[in-house]
């Protein structure tokens, strides 16, 4: 599962990516302190903490079978 980002001027920013068998991994600029992400086998949240007018954008999931 991919998590992505686009505030309103900018293109696609990736935020993390997780999967069943690994840790969420984070991009630089971005971290679990700020960008909670809960996975199971069906379903993925992310939750953005302390939300500030900088986290204004639209965010995005992707999943992949890979």
């Amino acid at each position: 599962m991919f998590w992505y980002q686009q505030p309103p001027i900018n293109g696609l920013k990736l935020v993390a990516s997780t999967s069943t068998w690994m840790q969420n991994s984070y991009e630089e600029g971005y971290s679990e302190a700020k960008f909670e992400i809960n996975r199971d086998n069906n379903h993925s949240v992310m939750t953005i903490k302390n939300v500030t007018s900088k986290d204004a954008a639209m965010y995005f999931c992707a999943a992949s079978d890979h």
